[in-house]
């Protein structure tokens, strides 16, 4: 069945990517580049020539050159031409020094185009199943692009390799490698037995290739997959109001929210306790000697203390790179909180300019609030993170 512009719309594009460096590399010679904006997406994986310094700098130069260009709507062919004008064949392997697939998705139609320059076929999966569209041929300056047009649904799953995947267990487990069809099937099998994500499925295709070489990594294998799935929108909502009067509207508005909600602030706790007719309740057991307990409300997911745990979330975000799987397991409000924010695919920050005298820094303007400026200062850490961030003053 054909989905809707209006289900579309409530569509995420789940991208991850994941690198393995070849044996005795500190740097991998693939790079995978992502940029997402209102109308589109463009994902970027180079694969450099050779390994170490010099591929990556010459798969970081294709990577950047590529994302740059395509996302300012420049056509295929100049964008070619810059890039390899840039990267020159090699003379004496007479191969390019860095290949590519670059997946461009149009965010509002869902229609992808998928342009690969020597690197393996893409992996496109509809509702699991494994599809194989028959690429066209261009010619650009005399080079062959192979380009795939389609459209994806939720539930589609398109991925990208460089062939240090490919060739996992060359001589070794394998006699010719793991091979495109076998990394295929072994895809198609996890369709199978999960409801993925983009995270989960790159793991066990990572997690095999590292065994088929059996640790000992021949070549940079790195994946970068896209998963269509159902947005996961969080709100946090912190802070009372400007205006009092207006407590019940926003925090009618708050407990609306069709997602995760969450509450940063004492004040703004007891706001929407008080138009739900209820108390907050203290969990004694996540209070640390720097930070205040969380609190305990039907229909919210987290309520915490306000600016001294935006703080402190805001730190071990800083700390673990926006990744999930580095986030420490103390169940306190700060790592609560982070971890509410990384599990989220879109966050709508609700922002009340009440100041509290108690924070207020005597240095500042008084229509600059501390609580305005850590989250100012957290919304643009996200951003810069690729999530999407939706700010509003109340």
């Amino acid at each position: 069945m054909t989905q809707t512009n209006t289900s579309r719309a409530d569509n995420f594009f789940d991208i991850c990517h994941l690198s393995l460096n070849k044996k005795g590399e500190e740097l991998c010679g693939d790079k995978v580049k992502f940029i997402k904006t209102g109308q589109k997406t463009t994902i970027v994986l180079s694969d450099g020539l050779g390994s170490g310094v010099k591929a990556n700098i010459l798969a970081t130069l294709t990577s950047e050159i590529l994302i740059t260009m395509l996302n300012a709507d420049i056509a295929l062919e100049a964008v070619m031409e810059t890039v390899i004008g840039t990267l020159p064949i090699c003379q004496v392997r007479k191969i390019a020094y860095a290949t590519f697939t670059v997946i461009q998705i149009d965010n509002v139609t869902n229609k992808f185009r998928v342009i690969n320059f020597d690197n393996p076929p893409i992996f496109y999966f509809k509702k699991g199943r494994m599809m194989t569209p028959k690429p066209r041929v261009d010619r650009i300056l005399n080079r062959k692009i192979q380009v795939v047009e389609g459209t994806l649904d939720r539930g589609d799953f398109l991925g990208a390799i460089s062939d240090g995947v490919l060739y996992a267990g060359l001589g070794d487990t394998m006699n010719f490698g793991w091979g495109w069809e076998n990394i295929a099937k072994y895809m198609e099998r996890l369709f199978v037995h999960d409801a993925p994500t983009a995270r989960s499925l790159l793991d066990k295709v990572l997690g095999e290739t590292r065994r088929l070489y059996r640790d000992n990594i021949g070549d940079d294998a790195s994946l970068v997959g896209v998963y269509v799935r159902r947005r996961n929108p969080l709100m946090i909502f912190t802070g009372p109001p400007l205006d009092p009067s207006q407590d019940e509207a926003f925090a009618e508005r708050f407990l609306s929210f069709p997602g995760r909600k969450a509450l940063c602030g004492g004040t703004t706790g007891n706001i929407v306790a008080n138009y739900m007719g209820e108390t907050v309740e203290m969990d004694i057991s996540t209070m640390r000697k720097e930070l205040p307990p969380i609190g305990i409300l039907d229909e919210v997911d987290l309520v915490t203390e306000g600016i001294l745990t935006i703080s402190k979330a805001t730190e071990l975000l800083k700390k673990c790179h926006c990744d999930l799987d580095r986030l420490p397991f103390d169940r306190n409000g700060a790592v609560l909180l982070a971890r509410e924010i990384l599990e989220a695919d879109s966050i709508f920050f609700l922002v009340g300019q009440q100041i509290n005298e108690f924070y207020q820094n005597p240095l500042l303007p008084k229509n600059i609030s501390i609580r305005r400026s850590l989250v100012e200062e957290l919304v643009q850490l996200l951003r810069k993170n690729q999530k999407e961030v939706d700010l509003e003053y109340c």
